[in-house]
């Protein structure tokens, strides 16, 4: 039996979460009641607030051994895109906002980015490594095409020869080519493109106002042509929902021209597995039990198991297939080569500091 979580709304056009869980760093809590007073009806749609946030620093650092990356850039918190399954909705409560509606409807830009990553980029020491643009929110959400942060990163980062890697399900990335182009001509660049599903009835509610599964097919095909490294992300896998589809998935990306791919499993930290579990209640009643019993039966249990190692792959017997699927998958269709991969290596050692002082005499 699947628990239905309290909810204080419904299904939103155009957005994925069904309400806004409690803050879990607020001091109180509210909870609507009805009192016999005469009410307007809660709007089906929410529009979208922007607030504008100044950076006192630019990169993110991390030390986890689950990712390829040491430090990244987000230019944005909370994502317009939406996805029910987004891990990073529990970052938006230390912004004393709602994992919920809020992580999609209230976003934060964050101004003077550019600044300060330039003064990072010059300070004394500082060792030259991939940058991952963004590992939290997506850097080619809607908001992105307003502020256009990325792409003033991204000139950056080319100005002073340094490796970028992006991940993204958006298909504005294909407005900065130019860039894109430039960089991989220098092996700075490398891309993937997140794959979930190509079933567009179910993206409509799963990831509400990201590309269309045809468009991030046309984003790598874009890509491939222009001689952009790229490779597709099938994340999150979701047991009972979208796993029937991993060698589907496989396949469409090799065939427009992705020569790398990757997967991960469903997480579910803290308050996004009630909203998943709530999101399933209200657009796949039928699927829902099922799909709840197959996620624990990877997590120990549990809704998430949030150990390196096994957070991102899960364990168990419906786990360890899903592996074997995904490598046998992608030797059909010729992702991953070990010899194509190892000729693809980002270049770290053309880097020069922004502001470099041999800058004064070119």
């Amino acid at each position: 039996m699947v628990h239905q979580p309290n909810r204080d709304g419904v299904a939103r056009k155009g957005r994925g979460a069904t309400y806004a869980p409690h803050n879990r760093f607020a001091p109180t809590t509210s909870e609507p009641v009805d009192d016999g007073w005469w009410q307007e009806e809660a709007p089906t749609s929410l529009a979208t607030e922007v607030r504008e946030e100044h950076t006192r620093s630019a990169l993110a650092w991390n030390s986890s051994p689950d990712l390829p990356f040491d430090r990244s850039i987000n230019p944005y918190r909370g994502c317009e895109h939406g996805c029910i399954y987004c891990y990073a909705r529990p970052s938006h409560a230390y912004w004393d906002l709602s994992p919920g509606l809020d992580f999609e409807t209230k976003l934060i830009a964050r101004t003077g980015l550019l600044e300060r990553l330039r003064d990072e980029l010059c300070r004394p020491g500082y060792q030259c490594r991939p940058i991952n643009l963004a590992g939290n929110t997506d850097a080619y959400q809607p908001l992105e095409a307003r502020y256009a942060t990325t792409r003033a990163i991204l000139e950056l980062l080319l100005e002073c020869r340094h490796p970028v890697t992006l991940v993204t399900k958006g298909g504005l990335i294909l407005r900065d080519l130019d860039l894109l182009r430039a960089l991989a001509k220098q092996r700075l660049v490398r891309v993937m493109v997140s794959l979930t599903s190509l079933d567009t009835e179910l993206k409509r509610t799963l990831e509400p106002r990201a590309a269309s599964p045809s468009a991030r097919l046309r984003v790598i095909r874009t890509l491939a042509e222009a001689g952009i490294p790229v490779g597709a992300l099938v994340s999150p896998v979701i047991p009972g929902l979208t796993d029937h589809e991993l060698e589907r998935l496989l396949k469409a990306a090799a065939d427009a021209g992705a020569t790398t791919a990757g997967w991960m499993l469903l997480r579910l930290p803290r308050e996004v597995a009630p909203l998943f579990e709530a999101w399933l209640v209200e657009h796949y009643p039928e699927r829902a039990g099922k799909v709840m019993s197959l996620i624990r039966q990877c997590r120990g249990g549990a809704d998430y198991d949030p150990r390196f190692g096994t957070r991102m792959r899960g364990e168990g017997v419906f786990a360890e297939l899903l592996e074997q699927r995904f490598h046998k998958a992608c030797r059909r269709v010729g992702l991953n080569d070990p010899a194509a991969m190892a000729s693809q290596p980002l270049d770290t050692s053309a880097f020069r500091p922004p502001r470099a002082q041999g800058d004064l005499f070119e």
